[in-house]
């Protein structure tokens, strides 16, 4: 397995964590808005494997938590280039690759945020929204293919995104002793590696945590109370 990361120490601790693999696994630092260095990425990790019979893209970053109006572009484009472009470079990267194999499966993380709006990450989940779409419609062009694709959907996940995305929130008045059921990183780890089980079957969709397949439901049957429901929260 190949893990890359443009934090160095962030992608040791992953290889630390699987001791059962460790030797299995290549670490390489890569920036993924850094095109060539994606393109050239594919060579570095057969010359290593031997061959790449699927990808998992995973990185990206939030946005501060405000509203379009005084959200500068620098981080519009910040955001956009990881989340949506990190992950288009990597699938047009490695994509050839996979066409040469028996079988092989793209799965795109996007984002409970991808589906519902959420008041102050609104450029977050157009990203998100984009790796959706990007994704649903890679399945369909790949569907007389030997590649599967997959498109994951994590809820509130806690995660280190918020410090990895130098974003701190205000606590608001009121705020002390509440606390939000969140999808731990380890459990969205597991869901997330069950679905690769999914993947032999070529599961088109995966929710991740309990609050992503609710507001799923939700937003299907009613998207303006689902949108009202994230707003109200937000607010307390």
């Amino acid at each position: 397995m190949a893990a890359l990361d443009i934090n160095e120490e962030a992608i040791l601790e992953t290889a630390r964590l699987a001791p059962d693999h460790r030797e299995q696994i290549s670490t390489h630092i890569v920036d993924v808005t850094d095109r060539p260095a994606i393109e050239n990425l594919v060579s570095e990790v057969k010359q290593i494997h031997g061959s790449v019979d699927g990808i998992i893209n995973n990185a990206g970053v939030i946005q501060p938590f405000i509203d379009v109006n005084d959200l500068g572009y620098d981080k519009i484009e910040q955001v956009m280039n990881i989340n949506f472009y990190g992950t288009l470079y990597m699938v047009k990267s490695f994509l050839p690759e996979l066409l040469k194999r028996p079988e092989g499966h793209i799965l795109n993380v996007s984002s409970m945020g991808g589906f519902l709006p959420v008041p102050g990450q609104s450029i977050y989940g157009a990203s998100k929204a984009a790796v959706k779409l990007m994704t649903e419609g890679l399945h369909s062009e790949l569907l007389d293919t030997n590649v599967g694709v997959t498109v994951a959907f994590p809820g509130a996940i806690k995660t280190n995104i918020m410090e990895n995305s130098q974003v701190v929130r205000e606590s608001k008045a009121g705020d002390s002793g509440k606390e939000y059921k969140l999808t731990s990183a380890s459990d969205a780890a597991t869901i997330i590696i069950d679905a690769i089980d999914a993947i032999e079957a070529n599961q088109y969709r995966v929710m991740v945590g309990s609050d992503a397949k609710m507001m799923d439901r939700l937003s299907r049957l009613m998207p303006k109370k689902a949108a009202a429901i994230i707003a109200e929260k937000l607010k307390n």
